[in-house]
This record gives C-alpha cells, structure tokens and sequence, in this order.
C-alpha cells in the first residue's frame, strides 16, 4: 500500500510521559519535511471538522540507550533524512535553546532518546534493525 515506513524508535527506559514527548516532537518533524504524508481533515456525522492526519501508519518501536545509538548512525551514515531528540533538550523550554543543545554533540556522544525516519520499508528495516515494538 505505501512504498514507504514511518518508524517512531524511542529509549526504553523513558519515562511514560517523555516517551509520548518525544514521539510527538519526532512525528512533527517527519511531517515539516514530508507535508504530502497529511490528508484532509476529518468531519463527524455533525458536520465539526478536525486537523487532517497522517495518511500512513506510524510505527513506535523501543530500544536501549546503545542500540539507539547504533540506530541513529545508521540513519545518518545512509544519508537517510532524520529527526531525533536528545536526552538535554528535556531540559530546556524552547525550540532556540533545543537546537542550541543539540549542536553540542556529534553522532558519537550524543544522549539519543528518539529517532524518526521515514524511507523506503526496507531501508527503514535495516536502519532500526535492533528495536522492537514499543510495549
């Protein structure tokens, strides 16, 4: 049906409400770099319209802090398109301070709490090889 996956991989160890932070903040990003994956809104049988959604599934899978790690390079040593979330930018309040933290690690030393990627099925397949799906 799509030729394309949307994996969501987030660190295990998380709190619940981190976890949906994360994934959140991720699918926001697979979506500002590929808007065509966003149908059109919804209307009830009463005719209220809500915010249009993706029109493929999303898969949230969990790993550990290291396969995490693995995952991410992966992603980036394949030129695949990312977004990913680290473990400082809990910290801040902002997106300015996020990205600020973010620049200060490279793929070998950053805190990598969430990875999305969204590629070819197969391709998403070897790059999150490792995680499973989320509990």
């Amino acid at each position: 049906m799509f030729d394309t996956k949307i994996a969501i991989v987030v660190r295990e160890d998380l709190a619940a409400w981190q976890k949906l932070n994360v994934t959140a903040f991720l699918m926001s990003g697979i979506v500002g770099a590929a808007p065509e994956i966003i149908g059109e809104p919804y209307l009830d049988k009463a005719g209220n319209r809500f915010a249009a959604l993706a029109i493929q599934p999303v898969m949230v899978l969990a790993a550990d802090a290291e396969t995490l790690g693995r995952i991410h390079r992966r992603a980036i040593e394949r030129g695949v398109p990312s977004a990913a979330y680290t473990e400082e930018m809990f910290a801040t309040g902002h997106d300015a301070a996020n990205r600020a933290v973010f620049a200060g690690y490279g793929p070998e030393d950053a805190k990598i709490v969430g990875v999305a990627v969204r590629e070819e099925k197969k391709l998403v397949d070897k790059i999150t090889k490792g995680a499973r799906m989320h509990p």
